[in-house]
């Protein structure tokens, strides 16, 4: 890789998910101030739960009620439209539905993709299995990386090896910014890369700080 190619960081989301957009937003600022292009992927908080819902708190099973339409509507853009069109629509959709706090209805699905430059009947999706297969895929891909035990985002990122560095989250809030995010990005990265390193964690104090 030349020295002003940027560094692909593949990151996989699903819409639904509060921490994933923040540090979705957080990777916007990486690439303003680290030579890296974020590439966005699919994933599925209902695909990673449905073995095991009896086990999950009541009020988490309805959330995932509700988490098949967004996803399988980004499956669908991408199927369409190319993997270039998942940028713009998750930011419209994020925004609807974490900044703004609207309800994942059929309108404010409409309302995204026609600001993504999308044609609204690709809502349709929401309610049809047509493209659970490729949905499927693009999940297995990104948690094939991490293992079974977490949740979204997964970031992957070349390896000095050739090899890939994959890991799940940063949680964070707020999203950093400017120096900040360059901070947290090398962090990262410097313990991801550790052969053996597996986990940091402390306990959340607070919920996601949508700015």
């Amino acid at each position: 890789m030349s020295e002003t190619a940027k560094t692909p960081a593949d990151f996989w989301f699903d819409p639904l998910c509060p921490w994933a957009w923040m540090t979705s937003r957080w990777m916007l600022e990486v690439e303003k101030v680290r030579p890296v292009e974020v590439r966005w992927h699919v994933m599925s908080l209902a695909v990673l739960n449905e073995d095991k819902l009896d086990e999950l708190p009541e009020k988490y099973r309805e959330l995932l009620a509700t988490a098949w339409g967004p996803v399988r509507v980004c499956i669908a853009a991408e199927e369409q439209h190319g993997s270039e069109v998942l940028g713009p629509l998750y930011t419209a959709l994020g925004t609807r539905l974490h900044n703004r706090g609207l309800d994942r209805t059929r309108e404010t699905l409409v309302a995204a993709l026609e600001e993504a430059g999308l044609p609204a009947e690709l809502a349709d999706a929401a309610d049809s299995d047509a493209y659970d297969a490729q949905l499927r895929a693009s999940h297995k891909e990104g948690i094939d990386l991490v293992g079974q035990e977490v949740g979204t985002p997964v970031i992957a990122v070349p390896g000095h090896d050739g090899g890939q560095i994959a890991f799940f989250g940063p949680v964070v809030t707020p999203a950093p910014k400017g120096e900040e995010a360059a901070k947290l990005w090398d962090g990262t990265l410097m313990v991801a890369s550790i052969p053996g390193f597996y986990e940091i964690k402390r306990t959340r104090t607070q919920g996601p700080i949508f700015d």
